[in-house]
C-alpha cells in the first residue's frame, strides 16, 4: 500500500499507476479511489500515468475526525501532488471531488495543473439560500445527516437507486454496482462522512469558478437526481472563463460507472485536444 503522511499526521492512501501524461482523479462522497476503476484501466491502456487517492476519512486513508472541508481536501490533494512532483496534470473530479478540484486548481495548483474536469459536480453551491433560491433545501441535507448517523448501513444501499438511476423505469439494475458503492462507503469513517455533508452542500465555489483560467470541461447528466444539473453545471459553465459543457440526456449522477464508455471517450477527447 502507498500512503503519504500529511503535515497534520493524516495518512492518505493513493495509487500511482502507469507512465505518461498525468491524470489525477478525485472521488465523490462517501466513496474511495476505487470508484474510478472504469476510468483507471481505460487510461492506463491509453498510455497515461493515473493517480487516485482516498480522501481523508474515506476508504483506506486515516479515519480522521477533523477538518472535513473542501478547503482541507484541496490542501491534501496539493500535498500529494507536490510529494509526487506531478506537473501538467489534468485533474478530474466527480461530485464532491469536483468541488475539491476547482478549489485546488484555483488556490493550490501553483502552475502544476494543465486542465480540469468537473463530472456531476457540486459547484457552484448546492444548498438553497437567499443567494441561491433554486438550490436544494437544507432539509434534504439534514435528512442525509440523520440517515448517515442513525441508519448508515441501509441508507448507503438505498442511496444507490437514485445515484445510478436504478429507480427509473426500465433501468438495467446491477446489484454488484450497488454492493460496490456500499462497500466503499462503509470503508470510510462515519464522522468524516457526517461532516462531509456540510462540506459538499454548503461550500460556495463561485469565486473559484470565476478565477480559474485553465480549460475546464463540465460534464453532467440531465437526469442527475443527486446534484441537479440546473443548480450545478448550467450555472458553473456561465462562471468559467475557459469552460466547455457536455450534458447527457437520461444519464444519472453515477454516470462514470454506468455510462463509462461514453464518459471515457469524451474525457479522452478533451484531454488530447
Amino acid at each position: 500500500m502507498s500512503t503519504l503522511t500529511l503535515k497534520d499526521g493524516t495518512e492518505i492512501f493513493y495509487k500511482d499507476q502507469g507512465e505518461g501524461p498525468v491524470l489525477m482523479f478525485h472521488h465523490g462522497w462517501p466513496l474511495s479511489s476505487d470508484d474510478w476503476d472504469a476510468q483507471v484501466i481505460f487510461f492506463l491502456k491509453k498510455g497515461y500515468r493515473v493517480i487516485t487517492h482516498d480522501r481523508r476519512g474515506h476508504g483506506r486513508s486515516s479515519q480522521n475526525i477533523y477538518n472535513h472541508t473542501i478547503e482541507q481536501y484541496a490542501s491534501d490533494a496539493a500535498e500529494l501532488v507536490e510529494f509526487l512532483d506531478l506537473k501538467d496534470v489534468v485533474h478530474i473530479g466527480h461530485s464532491t471531488g469536483g468541488g475539491e478540484v476547482i478549489r485546488y486548481v484555483n488556490k493550490y495548483a501553483n502552475g502544476r495543473a494543465k486542465k480540469a474536469v468537473l463530472i456531476s459536480a457540486i459547484p457552484p453551491v448546492m444548498v438553497k439560500s437567499e443567494n441561491n433560491p433554486d438550490g436544494v433545501p437544507m432539509e434534504v441535507f439534514d435528512n442525509i445527516r440523520e440517515q448517515t448517523m442513525n441508519n448508515r448501513n441501509q441508507f448507503y444501499y438505498d442511496l444507490t437507486f437514485p445515484f445510478y438511476g436504478y429507480n427509473r423505469e426500465g433501468a438495467n439494475v446491477k446489484d454488484g454496482v450497488q454492493r460496490n458503492w456500499w462497500r466503499q462507503g462503509l470503508m470510510g469513517g462515519i464522522v468524516a462522512h457526517y461532516d462531509g455533508i456540510k462540506a459538499f452542500s454548503e461550500t460556495d465555489l463561485t469565486e473559484d469558478l470565476k478565477a480559474v483560467d485553465i480549460p475546464v470541461l463540465v460534464m453532467h447528466g440531465e437526469d442527475d437526481q443527486i446534484v441537479p444539473i440546473a443548480n450545478a453545471a448550467l450555472k458553473s459553465i456561465k462562471l468559467l472563463k475557459n469552460g466547455k459543457l457536455i450534458t447527457y440526456p437520461g444519464f444519472p449522477h453515477g454516470m462514470p460507472t454506468t455510462e463509462h464508455q461514453t464518459i471515457n471517450k469524451d474525457l479522452l477527447e478533451f484531454i488530447t485536444e
